[in-house]
This record gives structure tokens, sequence and C-alpha cells, in this order.
């Protein structure tokens, strides 16, 4: 499934540019908010400390920007309940458009190889062919998340935004949040991720955490080419 197609299944038509309300005229019944908004779950950790973990559910569109790129902006929420708290946002962008980002901005934007291999990504309620290809569509994105709701216990948003980052490496993940997750959606992470090696025939990427908030993403390897590792 290529951006386009992935565009069609958000509900976003794909265009060559994106209209405006200010430049053309807001139309009845439409804002940013309505048509589909794809849901997936994943489990995000604070880039300063990655003990802080969450299980977070995605909303996600699809964006067509006037660049070479098209972007998934996401909405982030803490359920799927109707009276959620939205916990912040995250943007997706492919490779490419990562690769061409300064230096200096890349140290925001964290992996998902090891979410999507690791079983850490699912998208509750999705047909299993449909998800397969998400999956690999989603597998060598970078996104940039920021929780502004830091502590979803407290009543209030309270507290600066945390720069959050992804599982990228076995053993990151405290057993009891992924316990909890699959008994939510009824899922079996260890299972998914078995699949999904067989499916693209990959191994899990093992990368430790970052060593400090410059350290920057690395996908497949700890050092060296970055790149994936045939199973």
């Amino acid at each position: 499934m290529d951006r386009r197609e992935m565009l069609g299944a958000l509900g976003v038509a794909a265009l060559g540019g994106t209209a405006t309300a200010a430049s053309h005229g807001a139309k009845e019944n439409q804002s940013p908010l309505t048509g589909g908004h794809l849901h997936f779950c994943g489990i995000h950790l604070a880039k300063k400390n990655p003990k802080i973990q969450f299980i977070t559910q995605h909303y996600c569109a699809g964006h067509t920007t006037t660049g070479e790129d098209d972007m998934f902006q996401c909405v982030l929420f803490d359920s799927t309940a109707a009276n959620a708290k939205m916990l912040g946002v995250e943007y997706l962008i492919s490779d490419a458009a990562y690769q061409k980002l300064p230096e200096a901005e890349k140290k925001y934007w964290h992996p998902h190889t090891y979410e999507v291999l690791g079983g850490g990504l699912v998208a509750p309620g999705m047909p299993e062919a449909e998800e397969k290809k998400f999956m690999g569509m989603i597998l060598t994105t970078w996104g940039k998340a920021w929780h502004t709701w830091p502590d979803a216990s407290t009543n209030l948003p309270i507290g600066e935004p945390l720069l959050i980052w992804s599982a990228t490496g076995d053993g990151q993940i405290e057993d009891k949040v992924i316990a909890a997750r699959d008994k939510e959606f009824k899922t079996d992470t260890k299972a998914i991720s078995a699949a999904r090696v067989k499916e693209f025939g990959l191994e899990v990427p093992q990368v430790p955490q970052p060593a400090t908030m410059e350290t920057l993403g690395r996908q497949w390897t700890v050092s060296g080419d970055d790149k994936p590792t045939k199973k």
C-alpha cells in the first residue's frame, strides 16, 4: 500500500494540493475533523525517561502537503471512550522525508520499525489483510509526537509537554503495560511479532533507548549502516 492508497484508506482525497478555509471559504459541515480517521494503538515512552509509558490511541488522517511527501497527522487519546483525554499529537512522515530534515530537527523524530515488528502497534477492528498492508506502510515511517497532557491521571493537563519516543528493542516496555494492552484489545503481542517477522522476512531491531535528548533515532542497528537484517 503506497501513500496515495493509504490516503484513500483514511478517507482523504489524494489531491495535488490542499485548499484552506481561509482562501476558499469553509463549506457547510466541513472541518479538519470530518472524514475518516484510522485508529491504531501503540505504546509510547517519554524520551527523557523511558520508564514513563503510555498505552496511546491514535486517530489519524492523511494530509497531502505541497512538498514531495504526504504526511499523516494524528490526535492522541488515553482510551477509546467518548470522554477520553486528548493526550497530544503525532505527525508521521516517510523515511525519505526524514532523511532530508536538518540534523537539529531529527532528534524529535522516533522510528516505527520495532513497534511494527515487535508487535507494539495494532489496528483494532481492521481486517487482517488491510492491517498487514497498513503495517507495511508504517514500518519505515518516523513519528514526531508530543504529549501535552503528560500525566493522564491528573484532572487537568498539568506540566510541561513530553517529547515521545518509541520502543526500539525487546524488554523496554514493562510487562504489565503490554499485558494491559493485550487484555483490552484481545491481542497477543508476541504472536503478532512472530507473524510480522515471518510476513516481512526481517529480524526485529534491537536498538537501545536514546542516551540523551540529543540522541538521534535509528531504525535497525545500533551503529554503522542503518539497514534491516533479513530473517
